[in-house]
């Protein structure tokens, strides 16, 4: 239900809101998922396979769910604009509403926010830094046009 950059100082926060949705207190351990979750994002970042085929179950609101859901409609080595994902949700002026969607976003990487870029194509809004949606994006687009 969490996955984030370990030195972003959002995650403790995250972690908060989380123990507070699920009414429990959140352990550190081991599980299958997690070993699944663990060799995907190993496969991920050696460009082995950039695909994420895990069972998800993100916390949120109706509507942050059907952003997250388009999100990870957008194809690899693609991006999609903010009016984009507003027109696929019903509301084209609803883009500041999608970047805090994609802001609340806690499964980054796997639910692709960073696919999610400005209509004039400029890249904004990433919280893990803009160095790093810029790497992701160009590791994604070199693993696409190094696979066809």
């Amino acid at each position: 239900r969490l996955l984030e950059f370990a030195d972003r100082r959002a995650t403790e926060r995250e972690l908060s809101i989380l123990r507070k949705r699920l009414r429990t207190n959140i352990v550190p351990g081991e599980h299958p998922h997690l070993d699944a979750i663990r060799s995907q994002l190993a496969d991920y970042f050696s460009g082995k396979n950039l695909e994420f085929d895990l069972p998800l179950a993100p916390i949120g609101s109706e509507f942050q769910l059907r952003a997250w859901k388009i999100l990870r409609s957008i194809p690899l080595g693609e991006t999609r604009s903010y009016s984009w994902m507003a027109e696929r949700l019903g509301d084209r002026n609803a883009r500041r509403a999608v970047g805090r969607a994609n802001g609340t976003n806690m499964i980054c990487i796997v639910i692709p926010c960073h696919r999610v870029i400005r209509a004039d194509g400029t890249l904004c809004g990433y919280g893990g830094g803009l160095w790093r949606k810029k790497w992701l994006l160009d590791h994604e687009q070199k693993w696409k046009r190094d696979s066809a």
